[in-house]
């Protein structure tokens, strides 16, 4: 067995979570012990396009006393490489050693058989590969991105499908004439047929609103590729023998409504929102729902094709960080920024959530219980700010960031508050020059709940 990271307590601990230990602590403690002797590896990640991301770091040489550490600290970073820009090839420059673990690691029967599947055939459609070369054959960077979106003129519906509920808006020149949120639970529905009727009732239902449907724009957890959902946990419970039809839905959508159309991952929506109401860009959106949704604008307001699949990306490196459940990772993202972290942290809250009710049920009694001043849900909404805190430090070695929208069903009422105010009180005490960079701030309540419906409208552009 490989000899595990150095761990670093935080000197903020989340009060329900005391065995939480931030990757961008242990990361960084990591790179501070190899900047001097340190010797290069680097990382590429090949997406859709002849899309490159290059990652530059350093490890351990042969011979040192914590050598072994590199093989965690790399597959840490090619986990997180992978879910966030997406990609179905993974170059290991500078270490045959490494690169033979990493593709093991992530071959079809490794650990990460996973990540194999869903970055291979599922998403992109080839056979995942990982290339061991030297440093300088590792493809240079190579990412442009698209302009898309910011488009309001005539008559438009917007549509966002979360686990919980789906929303859909009417918007005429720019102006909400229509707005509903529908409760709905389509991981549990295993029939296509259920998903195209609440998607078509919806935008049905807007439509009966507006004079004429001149373009339809939707946002939707999940990775969507040309108008198709390639992987998405709402339709997680599709059999495989009937998933063509999850994929070819919207564009049957599409050619019903007879206007242009268009469905984006519901984190770019997010990110695009934020992008639209701040008339700025570097904008990094996080949705907490159902799991965490991310998107990305960047410094040019362009959307980058990145995956953004931040609930798949390793934010805690504690041995006894809590199971993902659909990946079987630990550590990631969607059990500290979505409803699944409230309901993972209520047993230590003091809180029984009752059973035979809908998640977005469950979400609601223990929001109303931190409406009440309850001690321990004051506690799950502090915990999850400290997470975030530290996250946000992660995830700026990643990104280029200005803003940082919080927004979703989890930051409702005054648990959005204290999530913020966690997250600055680790910022500005750890990191702070980090904080220097950006702004993190909460949309307004009608915002947070509906205007990734209205943001999604304006993705169709008109000619």
């Amino acid at each position: 067995m490989t000899q595990k990271l150095d761990l670093v307590q935080p000197a903020l601990i989340p009060p329900l979570d005391p065995e939480y230990r931030p990757a961008i602590l242990a990361n960084r403690l990591f790179q501070n012990q190899t900047a001097a002797a340190g010797i290069p590896l680097v990382i590429g990640i090949e997406r859709s396009g002849a899309e490159v991301t290059r990652f530059e770091t350093k490890i351990f040489p042969a011979g040192h006393p914590k050598a072994e550490q590199n093989f965690e600290y790399i597959e840490r970073l090619v986990k997180f490489l992978l879910w966030q820009r997406g990609g179905f090839k993974a170059y290991i420059g500078g270490s045959p050693e490494i690169g033979e673990y990493i593709r093991k690691l992530y071959a079809a029967d490794g650990g990460r058989k996973f990540d194999h599947d869903f970055m291979g055939e599922k998403i992109y459609e080839k056979d995942f590969e990982v290339v061991i070369c030297d440093v300088d054959e590792v493809p240079a960077s190579h990412e442009t991105g698209r302009l898309l979106g910011g488009y309001l003129q005539v008559a438009r519906i917007g549509f966002d499908l979360g686990a919980s509920d789906r929303k859909v808006s009417a918007v005429m020149d720019g102006k909400v004439i229509y707005s509903e949120e529908v409760v709905w639970e389509p991981r549990k529905h295993d029939d296509p047929t259920y998903h195209y009727n609440e998607v078509k009732t919806a935008i049905e239902t807007a439509a009966s609103k507006l004079p004429r449907v001149d373009a339809i724009g939707g946002s939707s957890a999940g990775v969507y590729i040309d108008n198709r959902p390639m992987v998405a946990s709402l339709f997680r419970n599709i059999p495989e023998d009937r998933y063509d039809e999850i994929h070819d839905m919207f564009l049957r959508i599409r050619d019903e409504m007879g206007v242009p159309f268009e469905i984006i991952n519901d984190g770019d929506v997010t990110a695009l929102a934020g992008a639209m109401s701040l008339e700025d860009n570097a904008i990094l959106g996080i949705a907490m729902g159902s799991s965490e949704a991310a998107g990305y604008v960047n410094s040019e307001g362009r959307i980058m094709g990145w995956l953004n699949e931040l609930a798949f990306c390793p934010v805690d490196y504690s041995p006894n960080a809590p199971v993902e459940e659909w990946s079987g990772d630990i550590g990631c993202g969607a059990t500290y920024f979505s409803q699944q972290a409230v309901f993972r942290l209520a047993p230590a809250a003091g809180i029984d959530i009752p059973e035979g009710i809908t998640d977005a049920a469950k979400l609601k009694f223990v929001q109303e219980k931190l409406e009440a001043g309850h001690e321990g849900a004051i506690k799950i909404w502090q915990s999850i700010g400290i997470y975030l805190g530290y996250s946000l430090a992660h995830y700026a070695d990643f990104y280029d960031l200005k803003h940082v929208l919080i927004l979703g069903r989890c930051t409702s009422g005054s648990g959005g508050d204290l999530i913020i105010q966690g997250a600055m009180q680790v910022l500005e005490s750890e990191f702070p020059a980090v904080v220097k960079k950006f702004h993190i701030q909460l949309p307004d309540e009608k915002s947070r709940r509906v205007g990734q419906s209205i943001a999604a409208a304006s993705l169709p552009y008109l000619a």
